[in-house]
């Protein structure tokens, strides 16, 4: 009995833990991790499957899921590019970037650093959410010189706000992401 009494009061805490924050939550977006189906999204939205798929998901409407994936609820706060007086390309398209999906809203990228071979040095017009899949050291450095190591392990996810220049490295290990640049 007391066996009994104990598996039920370990249920019974499992489902009433205080739910998750979302990873990120800030006036452009809001970013959850899901496994399993989920109601109707209250904003647009963007859904990602840890496979590399990508669905644009209007308001009201409910996402199909499948398997490890991320929504992120585009918030009603648009930020229109920011001028690239850099001289330098755009961060997207970049060689050997893969285009998941574009709309009004976002452009989705799937994209593999390999070891050793910097991107071009570029600018980002755009805020982005960056979801790692794998483990890798990036080195990011900046047009003055400036380089920063950044240790990411799969399933971070990142917000960086637009108005960026600098070229990515993969220092260490793996490293693929989905990039979701936001219009």
């Amino acid at each position: 009995m007391i066996h009994i009494l104990l598996f039920c009061a370990m249920l019974f805490q499992e489902f009433t833990l205080a739910p998750q924050k979302p990873p990120i939550n800030n006036d452009r977006v809001s970013v959850s991790e899901v496994t399993s189906p989920v109601s109707a999204q209250p904003l647009d939205a963007v859904v990602i499957s840890f496979s590399g798929k990508a669905e644009f998901v209007p308001k009201g409407k409910t996402p199909k899921i499948s398997g490890r994936s991320l929504i992120i609820d585009l918030k009603d706060h648009p930020v229109p590019p920011i001028e690239n007086k850099s001289g330098y390309p755009l961060g997207f398209p970049r060689p050997g970037s893969k285009k998941l999906l574009e709309n009004a809203r976002v452009i989705v990228w799937d994209y593999t650093w390999k070891q050793g071979v910097a991107t071009p040095m570029h600018f980002h017009d755009k805020d982005v959410v960056v979801w790692f899949l794998e483990d890798g050291d990036l080195s990011s450095t900046t047009p003055d010189g400036k380089t920063t190591v950044n240790h990411y392990t799969a399933d971070t996810v990142r917000f960086n706000a637009g108005n960026r220049t600098h070229t990515e490295t993969l220092v260490k290990g793996k490293e693929r992401a989905i990039i979701t640049e936001l219009k």
